[in-house]
């Protein structure tokens, strides 16, 4: 797809403009698998090797060396059909990673995969971003690999809302966090913002509003409110805070993609 308005630079390199060079740059996960489930761990790699021009034994020594990154060296020549589906991820990731990218592009890396494996995904990505220098973006869903990047990009209908660090983004919320469960939200949160005159949101049967001490303000709405408060949560602002407050709905941890994160590496 040909961009109609605006620019991005990859490593100094316009894709739009110089796209095969750029590919000698960076690595790409994708989300749907794109390995061949017929093929040993090895001869995926052989292939993917090919398309980046590598050969002979260069080949082959980069092969063993990626394959024992990712701990599938014992592996090597095992059809991927009989791997986890971890094990499957990390031969996506052996594959993005075999040419030695600058940047390493991921779609949803974890889709599929049980929570060990997940951890474990992530704490390889640790490894890459600290002791091999590669730049990783990720795109996520799922709040708690949103926690785990260094920068944030925010995305809500293909445009951007916010963009920061985790420290920076949660700044902006003013005060602590009050969500209260009520039967008639709509009503409560006219009632709140006519009477108290401040901001308020409504999430399905939730009231939410952020307050400084909010331990204190909750007294007030539970006395004003008698009766049409089920719950009181009160908590310190997270980045699912900072989404409500840029889109007006939540960042589901299953649902549509709408955060895009990054891991930067210490060069």
């Amino acid at each position: 797809m040909v961009p109609v308005a605006g620019r991005a630079l990859i490593l100094g390199h316009n894709p739009a403009q110089d796209p095969d060079e750029l590919r000698r740059e960076i690595g790409v996960v994708f989300q749907a698998q794109s390995i061949d489930l017929k093929l040993t761990a090895a001869e995926n790699l052989m292939h993917q090797g090919h398309l980046y021009g590598l050969r002979g034994a260069v080949l082959k020594k980069r092969i063993a060396e990626i394959l024992d990154r990712v701990g599938l060296a014992d592996r090597s020549k095992d059809k991927a059909e009989t791997f986890s589906g971890g094990m499957q991820r990390r031969l996506e990731l052996a594959k993005g990673l075999l040419h030695g990218p600058k940047v390493l592009l991921l779609d949803e890396p974890t889709t599929g995969l049980d929570p060990g494996a997940r951890r474990d995904l992530w704490q390889y990505l640790r490894i890459l971003r600290e002791e091999e220098k590669v730049t990783t973006l990720v795109t996520t869903h799922l709040m708690e690999e949103a926690e785990r990047c260094d920068r944030l990009v925010i995305l809500n209908e293909g445009r951007v809302v916010a963009l920061g660090t985790r420290a920076e983004l949660k700044q902006e919320i003013g005060g602590d966090v009050i969500v209260l469960e009520t039967k008639d939200p709509e009503r409560l949160a006219g009632r709140i913002r006519t009477q108290f005159g401040i901001d308020t949101q409504v999430l399905e049967t939730q009231v939410r509003m952020e307050r400084e001490h909010g331990h204190r303000f909750v007294l007030d709405l539970v006395q004003s409110f008698p009766g049409e408060i089920d719950s009181v949560s009160i908590s310190k602002p997270s980045l699912e805070d900072v989404f409500i407050r840029r889109t007006g709905h939540r960042f589901w941890t299953e649902g549509t993609q709408e955060s895009f994160g990054r891991k930067e590496s210490k060069r």
